[in-house]
């Protein structure tokens, strides 16, 4: 199958694209290459999908808000499937820069739907995130809960689930929301709790969290959202819907924190700072909706994955460093 990853030089994006490559599909990654982080970490993470796929692998330099570039590469790769994983990250500086956000994470998504609408898509898979949520009434969440989004980020990717589904009951092309709950591995951005922790702590600063540590989170390991993704290929009971992709589990930040520090063998040191008003308080997923239609078990529980990537932070400490610490 030819299969478009926008954002597929991200995180997430070229887990999947990795996966796609392995399972014998064709793939074509777009991604602007934005150099948030300065660090080498998309280019290293294109050069995995092209040594997984050679020449089944194809990469476009350019932006999801090019509509005129979106529409040359579905139609010219003659895309069946696209996983849209593209999107303006970061919920802290979406309020310092709404604008931008909506103009890439809504206005792309829009270019990507009627580009796939308009030559034959299949099926458009859109990552979603639990940020759509905000404030909890109750926990876990599971997809009937209301949405409280806190932040302009949040806004952004409640309002492309909502284009998608309507996209869906008014044209050709099936789509699916996968709502992502905080997910975390090998490769993943710098800037997350879980990276951040690890890097002070093998670097004999002490781990930073912003509130009382007390907030929680449903952390989701990387192959596990890899997983849900990938079903959708072979799948339409999906089709029109929103589904949470979590680890079905949540642990405070402190312990968080506390857990890779016994991990790293660091000194056990913390430093606290002002909490974010635009984070949530709390996240945890209902998953029963992802098992009804995707067939969804998570595999990796939280402590086991911190375990994992501990390891890989180990032996992949190139990736990061040089970091500033104090990030």
């Amino acid at each position: 199958m030819n299969v478009l990853v926008t954002g597929g030089a991200g995180f997430i994006g070229s887990h999947i694209a990795e996966r796609l490559l392995r399972d014998g599909h064709r793939v074509t990654v777009l991604d602007n290459m934005d150099p948030y982080y300065d660090l080498g970490i998309k280019e290293r993470n294109v050069e995995r999908c092209r040594d997984a796929g050679d020449d089944r692998f194809e990469f476009v330099e350019g932006s999801i808000t090019d509509e005129g570039l979106v529409r040359d590469v579905i139609a010219g790769d003659d895309i069946e499937f696209v996983y849209h994983e593209a999107a303006k990250a970061g919920v802290r500086t979406s309020v310092e820069n709404p604008q931008a956000y909506n103009e890439n994470n809504v206005g792309g998504l829009l270019n990507l739907l009627e580009a796939a609408d308009d030559h034959g898509v299949t099926r458009l898979v859109n990552a979603s995130s639990s940020s759509v949520y905000g404030k909890d009434d109750y926990l876990p969440y599971d997809e009937e809960h209301p949405n409280y989004p806190q932040s302009p980020y949040a806004i952004t990717k409640l309002s492309s689930e909502h284009y998608c589904r309507v996209w869906d009951n008014l044209h050709d092309i099936s789509t699916v929301s996968l709502r992502h709950f905080t997910v975390y591995g090998p490769r993943m951005r710098p800037n997350m709790a879980i990276t951040n922790f690890t890097t002070r702590c093998l670097n004999g600063e002490p781990p930073v969290i912003y509130g009382d540590g007390q907030q929680t989170r449903d952390f989701t390991y990387i192959s596990d959202i890899v997983d849900a993704s990938v079903a959708l290929l072979d799948t339409d009971a999906a089709d029109g819907e929103e589904i949470n992709v979590g680890s079905s589990g949540n642990i405070t930040i402190q312990k968080l924190a506390e857990h890779i520090i016994a991990e790293t063998g660091a000194d056990g040191d913390i430093e606290y700072t002002d909490a974010n008003e635009a984070d949530a308080r709390h996240t945890h997923a209902d998953v029963s909706k992802a098992a009804e239609l995707l067939d969804y078990e998570p595999q990796v529980s939280i402590r086991e994955g911190v375990s994992r990537f501990v390891d890989w932070y180990r032996e992949n400490r190139e990736w990061y460093e040089p970091l500033v610490i104090n990030s």
